[in-house]
């Protein structure tokens, strides 16, 4: 249900009338059926993290990613890496580790650490190819069309698992599902959007970009579970906050 909200999203906010036989033609097709597999491939082994590893696991996994299209955009697009850049990328590293670390977390080695590895991997590969697309293959008004067309390719996929468990009878179907899918697919969608919006902006560089994203993320997610579900943090979490707020300054100004 999220990626069906999504998809259709999309095609409502696109400017270009919905044309399969152009979609498939583009240059970015098959680009973005790639991502439309890892969307929801990486959304489940996300979802396998935190039962086996834990949450905050999965969220380390996730944020730490960020270094892979950091170190893609600095080598292929020959983005700036002052000294104050690379702190603040660093001292950023710290603060997501730092704000998902919880009384109870269950971050340790001896677990097995194929699954993590692998959503740190997915996410950094989903962030890398998301800008590398954008870069070279998504014309100005184009970003709605790929970014249903990502999604769209995930329902499909979805679609087939659910059918498959149906037909095993391992699927338990609950209402609010629906209702939660649809919310979560207004999100999804204008979380890429604007993403992508801002990989197209001239002045910012995707480094920059993709730090500060992933940073604040963990950083309000932290202030969230604070304010509306009573969390208490640590002074670990407290510190990582302030971390977090010290590296977006400096990764933005530098």
């Amino acid at each position: 249900m999220n990626y069906i909200t999504a998809f259709f999203l999309g095609l409502s906010l696109s400017s270009k009338p919905f044309n399969l036989s152009e979609i498939v033609e583009s240059s970015w097709f098959y680009g973005a059926i790639g991502l439309g597999m890892l969307f929801i491939i990486i959304f489940n082994i996300m979802a396998i993290v935190s039962q086996r590893n834990g949450l905050s696991v999965a969220s380390v996994a996730t944020k730490m990613s960020v270094v892979i299209p950091v170190i893609f955009g600095i080598y292929v697009y020959d983005e700036s890496t002052g000294l104050q850049k690379l702190f603040g990328i660093i001292l950023a590293l710290f603060a997501v580790v730092l704000v998902s670390i919880k009384p109870k977390s269950n971050i340790r080695l001896k677990h097995n650490l194929l699954f993590p590895f692998l959503v740190f991997l997915g996410s950094g590969v989903i962030d890398t190819s998301i800008k590398y697309l954008e870069t070279f293959y998504i014309e100005d008004n184009g970003i709605p069309l790929f970014s249903a067309t990502i999604f769209g390719c995930a329902a499909i996929i979805g679609i087939i698992i659910l059918t498959i468990k149906k037909i095993k009878r391992q699927l338990k179907f609950n209402r609010l599902s629906l209702l939660g899918g649809f919310v979560l697919g207004i999100v999804n969608y204008a979380s890429i959007y604007y993403l992508l919006k801002a990989l197209d902006h001239e002045s910012l560089e995707s480094s920059t970009i993709f730090t500060v994203n992933n940073v604040a993320i963990v950083m309000l997610s932290g202030l969230v579970g604070l304010i509306l579900f009573k969390e208490k943090l640590s002074s670990k979490n407290w510190l990582g906050v302030g971390v977090a707020i010290l590296s977006i300054l400096l990764v933005t100004l530098a």
